[in-house]
């Protein structure tokens, strides 16, 4: 009975996480691979850890407090988390468990020193490794020690950096068990921490080895700089030898000491170069065990590698599965689309049936390989300018990367038959009957949709939607649509380009385009200013707003004076726009329809820093410096050489930009609009399964690909693992930061913005809406909990058409991501507001309420005392 409170090292996998943690498990999974030496020992496993803590019953009633404190709380954390790790520490271990760990440390004969290491059941995990969170004693001696260390053990499962941690891990502390591992000490000349993946760049062929002399405790807790070895296909590449001026050592007596290295051995590596690399192959192989990239700490003991420590490196963005052979390079897709966030399985499936081209999942993101156009002369030199035209940081990237020479394979272009490389569609007459037709076709095509989705349910109805997404892409991809897209932005190009070189007047397209008409993005914030004028007037209405909660709210609103019109008003916006949410190309979000509530605040920040009939001055007043640009424009051209034919060429192309710019938004609007049904007629389906038994909850499905989905319908069978797998998956992606260029390597290629003239000291982004403007910063994070007031400055880490209604309100705007003809760019130029975006980390270097001033025409943003 007592012998399962203990289980030698040798006896445990890395399935054994429940019994033995994580660190345990993993050691036991280390212990069984060739080649690899792990220091002998046992495990006190998680059953001990249970009945010791049972004996107070206090435990579980302060981790039940615990478990509803806010996170934030840090006074309520480190109280709570103090007075159970005291009571925990205060348990006499029971005898016969004593007995058992007394006996497991006589059958490892006259060792005298262990190290003595936490290992709870949440440690070491793919999703979060823990590292650090709990307590590892070195060179302990004597059994009384031990146990006297292993009930600290226990007890450092709730140090308040342990309990913070969890909670931001989403993990529940009462879930959550601690096992102990004993270990024989080991006395090392050199220890250290191998990643098998570069932890910076995320390069997987790339290993990084940290090493310093002795214990390796002084350079994981970063008392001393350690040498640093990047190894790449079995040769040290670079390496950086540090003085290392100490080293942990252990007492003869128990417990360690920092020393001071005699100045000649400070300078001399710790590791050579072969010893480097060797450790490296030992590292692969254990990478290959785990199947993931490790970080990995080792001691050099007798000139062999003993290896105390294996666990997933969870800070690696994960790699495509393209199936493509050789190098792969990737382009993030939510960058352009403005959604960087992680989407669900069931959105990231009807993403990849509905769009045009082939894309890849990685840590709940998609990608497109582009390795094929830059391989190419032509189709390469076409991909960079767009994407450079669009974005810098991409374009810069991606030359970085071809700057080495050997990673992208260098291909002839096609002959004279063969397809052009990435050329752009043909032109088209600048007719607005053409963005007349589209519209309407787009419509009828919609109405067919919402028609005939009505009657389908059940097998039939994912039939069904299989051919609609077919129809979704023939009017995503109509070669029209995209000929009278391309047109208004080279027509927007030309202006920029040629007005700067005629008249030297920057970005003058900005001017032009303000309020283009027909961009039913822009037009949607300003019909919520029109929303506003309703409710101003009616105190009662505005009172009740400012305490909205539920999301049923519209049918309170009619039993108030005047809330009849207001509800009426609300109603009709959610009619047209109803459709739209943040992160609306992830089908899973509810939407505006469906959460009401998340328009109040705008609603009631236009009713407080509006006046009435705003919307049409302002759409008026763009319109008017429009025309007054144009007329500045053409006659400065007039009076130049050759002017005539100058100011003939420019008016072609401003009415080309006027027709054609505001169409720009249509497509995406079409697509958001589809996807609102679909989304209705897939929750429909969830409903009945919920209803039948075979589902626990309806947002179930959206950890489903669409395929799985198809399959539990048909089935009526749901793996209910499988959902829970994803659910963690998705809480470790929300972790992630997605890079804009990936490798199949898994290196996240950055860019930097390469210009003259930019001031130092400055957030240096890309221009894309003229003008200066200077205010309060407000950092926004989720649009729901905006709190503008009128000149105030948006930052932000993207926008997409969402955001539009914010637009109105503020003087200037910044983002973390975006590009030239990102949604948030578009309608910055709409509005006239000056915008600076991909200004790296702006919601961390800016802080919410400085002053700052953006510099729009520049690209660029000055912080204010």
């Amino acid at each position: 009975m007592t012998e399962r409170y203990v289980l030698d090292l040798r006896e445990v996998d890395e399935t054994r996480t429940a019994v033995v943690g994580g660190k345990g498990a993993h050691l036991g999974g280390l212990s069984r691979i060739d080649g690899v030496r792990v220091p002998g020992g046992f495990c006190v496993t998680t059953d001990a850890f249970r009945r010791v803590v049972a004996q107070a019953p206090s435990v579980a009633d302060d981790l039940g407090r615990l478990s509803h404190v806010n996170p934030d709380d840090t006074e309520a954390v480190r109280a709570l988390s103090a007075r159970v790790r005291r009571t925990i520490e205060g348990i006499e271990i029971p005898g016969d468990l004593a007995a058992a760990v007394t006996r497991a440390l006589a059958r490892r004969g006259d060792r005298t020193a262990y190290a003595v290491r936490s290992s709870a059941t949440a440690e070491d995990l793919p999703t979060a490794s823990s590292a650090g969170q709990q307590d590892t004693y070195l060179n302990v001696v004597g059994p009384t020690e031990v146990l006297r260390h292993v009930s600290r053990c226990w007890a450092s499962l709730f140090t308040e950096r342990a309990v913070t941690y969890r909670r931001r891990n989403g993990i529940d502390d009462r879930t959550v068990h601690m096992a102990v591992v004993v270990q024989e000490m080991v006395f090392p000349e050199a220890a250290g921490v191998l990643f098998t993946a570069d932890p910076v760049t995320g390069d997987r062929r790339t290993a990084t080895v940290d090493a310093g002399f002795g214990l390796g405790e002084a350079l994981v807790s970063g008392l001393v700089n350690p040498d640093v070895f990047k190894v790449r296909d079995g040769e040290v590449v670079a390496k950086t030898i540090a003085a290392k001026q100490r080293a942990v050592r252990a007492l003869p007596a128990g417990g360690t000491r920092m020393v001071t290295l005699d100045a000649r051995r400070q300078e001399q590596p710790a590791l050579t170069d072969a010893q480097a690399t060797r450790l490296v192959r030992l590292g692969r192989r254990i990478e290959a065990h785990f199947g993931r990239p490790q970080d990995i700490e080792w001691c050099l003991v007798d000139g062999a590698f003993e290896i105390v420590q294996s666990r997933p490196i969870t800070t690696l963005f994960p790699v495509p599965e393209s199936g493509g052979q050789g190098n792969r390079v990737y382009l993030s897709v939510g960058h352009q689309q403005m959604m960087t966030d992680p989407m669900k399985p069931l959105g990231i499936s009807v993403w990849q049936l509905t769009a045009l081209a082939p894309m890849h999942e990685a840590g709940g993101r998609l990608f497109v390989d582009v390795t094929r156009p830059l391989s190419t002369p032509s189709a390469r030199a076409g991909l960079l300018d767009t994407v450079g035209r669009g974005d810098p940081l991409v374009r810069d990237a991606l030359e970085t990367l071809l700057g080495r020479g050997d990673f992208v394979a260098s291909l002839p272009d096609a002959g004279p038959g063969g397809p052009p490389g990435g050329g752009l569609p043909a032109p088209v007459e600048t007719d607005p009957a053409l963005v007349t037709g589209l519209i309407a076709r787009s419509q009828a095509s919609l109405a067919a949709l919402e028609r005939d989705i009505r009657t389908k349910t059940g097998p039939a109805l994912f039939d069904f939607l299989l051919e609609a997404f077919e129809e979704h892409k023939r009017i995503l991809g109509d070669p029209l649509s995209r000929q009278v897209v391309m047109a208004g932005m080279e027509a927007a190009w030309w202006l920029n380009d040629t007005l700067l070189e005629w008249l030297g007047e920057k970005n003058a397209a900005d001017t032009l385009t303000l309020s283009a008409p027909g961009n039913v993005t822009s037009e949607m914030g300003l019909a919520l200013l029109d929303v506003a004028d309703v409710i101003r007037p009616l105190p009662e209405v505005v009172a009740f707003l400012q305490d909205v909660k539920e999301e049923d709210f519209l049918d309170e609103l009619a039993r108030l004076p005047g809330g009849s019109a207001a509800r009426d008003a609300i109603e009709a916006y959610l009619d047209r726009y109803g459709m739209r949410c943040a992160g609306e190309i992830d089908i899973t979000r509810p939407r505006w329809r469906e959460r009401p509530t998340a328009l109040v605040p705008v609603i009631l920040d236009n009713v407080r820093n509006f006046g009435p009939g705003v919307a049409a001055r302002r759409f008026e007043e763009g319109r008017r410096q429009a025309r007054r640009k144009e007329q500045s424009i053409l006659s400065r051209l007039r009076e130049l050489p050759d002017g005539e034919r100058k100011a003939d060429e420019a008016k072609r192309m401003i009415d080309r930009v006027r027709t054609f710019a505001g169409y720009r938004e249509y497509p995406k609007y079409d697509l958001v609009s589809r996807y609102f049904v679909y989304r209705r007629a897939l929750l429909e389906e969830a409903g009945r399964l919920v209803r039948a038994g075979v589902l626990p909850d309806e947002d179930d499905v959206h950890h489903l690909t669409f395929q799985e989905f198809h399959t539990v319908v048909r089935s009526h069978r749901l793996d209910e693992q499988l959902v829970r797998r994803r659910k963690d998956a998705f809480r470790t992606y929300r972790t992630l930061t997605p890079p804009r260029v990936l490798t199949s390597d898994g290196e996240a290629v950055t860019g930097a913005y390469r210009r003259d003239g930019v001031p130092s000291g400055v957030l240096v982004g890309l221009p894309v809406s003229t003008g200066t403007v200077e205010g309060r910063a407000r950092v926004v994070l989720d649009m729901a909990e905006a709190d503008l007031a009128a000149g105030d400055i948006l930052v932000t880490a993207c926008t997409d058409p969402s955001w539009s209604p914010l637009f109105v309100g503020i003087t200037g705007l910044v983002t973390e991501v975006g590009g030239l003809m990102t949604h948030g760019s578009v309608i910055a130029r709409e509005y006239g507001l000056p915008a600076v975006v991909g200004v790296e980390q702006a919601t961390r270097l800016i802080r919410d309420g400085q002053r700052i001033r953006v510099h729009g025409t520049e690209g660029y943003v000055e912080l204010l005392p």
